[in-house]
């Protein structure tokens, strides 16, 4: 049946678009091995929630839990409990705990020997239960971080989680230079019972975090980075940077110590990223992979077997779509990610804890919904294509959805 829906353009003309099948991707049969890849979360609050700016996050665990469920099932891990999630941005403190619990407890149900809960499940421990505003510089403001950061820590490891260590605000307001970090950071690595992901954040994803490694200039903090890393590798993980800066990640890449990963955070450049150069690649922790799971799933499974044009070709074809959703201001991407899970039925309603599902306009999830049919990602397009008409119709964009029989609004309960 040909599916169509009329969409408007940015100057209010009216366009009808015919809709793509959903694209051949496949779940997995087999564990997953050529790369190591978590897909970070979102959460869905409850319907009638009160999730207005300033309120404690009201949360609707069996669809938070059900998405990480159906996350699982494409083969990929999952990063819990950051930035994707509102870690900084609606999602407080009390709210972060019980999902890490719960999200560990149904992680629990499906480990094996050869799939951990540290495999399926990596959780972000940071210091956000502090008010930066009431952190002093100084011992006693690096005391309250340490303080925060340990009791973070103790949460993500209790549930069997790896643990991922967050940039903190309050660390970048109170470090005077690299030295704190150092100190501070290598504390927390000589204390973790388990090898850990750091996490460098750019300010493109949040302008708190500006100077962290004690230095704005980027080479200068890498250089910090890297004699962290060097230090404590064998309490490393591996390192999960979001600079978006594909030459930067390269070099920080080739320069790690062996065993220790680069999880690529760039939603920019990851199809080459992954990919690699020949010599070596990038393994990935992603808020893209959480849009674009089965595509994902299945471009790793070209990898596994050896067909690395194929699985180069399908990230590609999503790249579009990554280059959208965390286009500036790219700290609002978390606000695509939900939708694009609403249009595909992972939700009841387009909603975000704090009211975040206000952070883009029309005209841009309008373009998302153009790339994700362009991508093959919109997983029902029957569903998607009437859920989109109602939202228009709602937002005072006259639009209607069609099939070659029917109306689709007749299905608007979808």
């Amino acid at each position: 049946m040909t599916l169509s829906i009329t969409l408007p353009l940015p100057r209010g003309e009216l366009e009808n678009l015919t809709l793509n099948a959903t694209g051949p991707w496949r779940k997995p049969t087999e564990l997953i091995t050529s790369r190591k890849v978590y897909a970070a979360a979102h959460v869905t609050p409850k319907v009638l929630g009160n999730n207005v700016p300033g309120a404690p996050a009201d949360i609707d665990w069996d669809a938070t839990l059900a998405f990480r469920r159906e996350l699982w099932s494409w083969g990929v891990g999952i990063a819990d409990a950051m930035d994707t999630a509102q870690r900084g941005m609606g999602l407080d403190w009390a709210a972060t705990q019980e999902l890490i619990n719960r999200s560990a407890a149904e992680a629990a149900l499906i480990a094996t020997p050869e799939r951990t809960v540290r495999d399926l499940l990596a959780c972000g421990a940071g210091t956000d239960q502090l008010d930066p505003a009431t952190v002093e510089p100084g011992e006693a403001g690096l005391a309250a971080v340490l303080a925060a950061y340990r009791e973070q820590i103790a949460v993500v490891e209790a549930s069997g989680a790896k643990v991922i260590i967050m940039a903190s605000r309050a660390l970048a307001k109170v470090a005077s230079g690299p030295d704190d970090y150092l100190s501070l950071y290598g504390t927390l690595l000589t204390e973790v019972k388990e090898p850990v992901v750091l996490h460098w954040l750019g300010t493109m994803f949040d302008p708190a975090l500006a100077g962290y490694w004690g230095s704005d200039d980027v080479a200068a903090a890498t250089a910090t980075f890297q004699k962290l890393i060097e230090a404590h590798a064998s309490k490393v993980d591996g390192v999960k940077v979001s600079l978006l800066d594909a030459g930067h990640e390269v070099a920080l890449r080739a320069s790690l110590p062996e065993g220790v990963r680069l999880y690529t955070g760039d939603d920019f450049n990851y199809p080459e990223l992954i990919d690699g150069d020949g010599e070596h690649y990038s393994d990935a922790l992603l808020g893209i992979f959480a849009a674009i799971a089965p595509a994902a799933s299945t471009a790793l499974q070209e990898y596994d077997a050896g067909r690395s044009a194929e699985a180069r070709a399908i990230l590609d074809s999503t790249r579009d779509l990554g280059l959208h959703i965390f286009e500036a201001p790219t700290h609002y991407y978390k606000t695509g990610i939900a939708f694009l899970a609403w249009l595909n039925g992972y939700q009841a309603g387009f909603q975000m804890v704090g009211g975040l599902h206000s952070g883009r306009d029309l005209n841009h999830l309008v373009k998302l919904f153009r790339l994700a049919n362009t991508a093959g990602l919109l997983l029902n397009p029957e569903q998607a294509a009437t859920r989109m008409a109602g939202f228009l119709n709602a937002a005072g964009v006259a639009s209607v959805a069609k099939g070659a029989e029917s109306t689709v609004l007749e299905g608007a309960q979808a």
